[in-house]
């Protein structure tokens, strides 16, 4: 019983963290133009950290493109400015969005 409740506490705690991005990415209305694993306006998270991965710097990178926005790697749609976030707030986005596999 005892080596149940230590695993389940283990797995409820690296799910907290996503969810927790998750919810600052909605907060942010992110997810009014991006999924986790699916195209809307943007491309999905999933997408943005396969093509990421493994490259040094990507979540500075991304980062200061949630901030300021970019157009032309996904596309002829544009990625609007996002005076909202700040630095911090940006840097747990792009990390967050960098674990999805």
């Amino acid at each position: 019983m005892k080596r149940t409740t230590i695993l389940l506490a283990l797995a409820l705690s690296a799910a907290a963290p996503a969810m927790a991005d998750q919810a600052l990415a909605t907060s942010k209305n992110c997810m009014a133009c991006h999924a986790v694993d699916k195209k809307l306006v943007g491309p999905s998270y999933k997408d943005v950290a396969a093509k990421y991965a493994g490259q040094a710097g990507a979540a500075d990178k991304l980062a200061v493109k949630i901030i300021k926005g970019g157009s032309g790697v996904w596309g002829p749609v544009p990625m609007p400015a996002n005076a909202q976030v700040n630095e911090a707030d940006a840097k747990k986005l792009a990390n967050w969005i960098l674990s999805l596999k």
